[in-house]
């Protein structure tokens, strides 16, 4: 509790020294909601923060099942980033099937899935087992089919491919999670080495998990990059 303690003191330090704006956007299945913790941390210690439903997710109703496109899902992402000043317009953190999920073929039983869903009896032991109860019980109400289809289509356009290297980058790696194993971890990194890497001991949702240890590292990598 004392590196938590001490790592929300230095953000808010931070913000008084130089306050940041934070995009933050949810996983597949996820919504806004997810962030609500850091949030509240983020504006208690002077930050401006937006937390955005991509196309389908949280509040927004689009059926998951019509969304084909990397970039339909995220075009709240997009919409949003073109409003701020050029100062501001950065990379946002963007929190990613087996019989444990649900899917669903709205192209057809002889199409691949258009959106999925873990099932709700594993959520807790696999999304969120070191996070509150609490918590795990408002994402079981919440969590909401996600568009694989459009995940499927993500890419960088080669005339971006450039740019896209320019941006410094860092990956928080969280060490138990059941998700996205670390191993696999490891390999994503190594076949898109980041400027750092970081470590947590979480779970798939820090948000959840330890929102202070996370809330610190996201202002850090924030102060660094000003």
């Amino acid at each position: 509790m004392g590196e938590e303690v001490r790592m929300a003191e230095t953000a808010a330090a931070t913000a008084s020294e130089k306050p940041a704006h934070f995009v933050l956007v949810h996983g597949i299945g996820g919504g806004a909601w997810c962030w609500y913790k850091i949030r509240s941390l983020m504006e208690s210690s002077g930050y401006a923060v937006s937390c955005l439903d991509l196309t389908s997710a949280g509040v927004d109703p689009t059926d998951p099942n019509t969304v084909l496109t990397f970039d339909e899902y995220n075009k709240p992402l997009l919409d949003f980033l073109s409003t701020l000043p050029e100062d501001e317009q950065g990379v946002p953190d963007l929190s990613g099937f087996g019989d444990v999920h649900d899917l669903t073929f709205g192209l057809g039983p002889d199409k691949p899935p258009t959106s999925t869903t873990m099932k709700q009896e594993f959520q807790r032991s696999i999304i969120y087992q070191m996070s509150p109860l609490e918590d795990s019980t408002l994402a079981a109400m919440l969590l909401k089919p996600g568009p694989v289809t459009a995940l499927m289509t993500a890419k960088f356009p080669e005339e971006e491919a450039e740019g896209v290297e320019r941006v410094r980058r860092v990956y928080i790696k969280t060490a138990q999670d059941r998700v996205v194993k670390p191993e696999q971890q490891d390999s994503m990194i190594a076949r898109w080495p980041p400027g750092e890497v970081f470590t947590l001991d979480s779970d798939h949702s820090p948000f959840f998990s330890v929102p202070f240890l996370l809330f610190g590292l996201l202002v850090k990598v924030a102060a660094s990059c000003g």
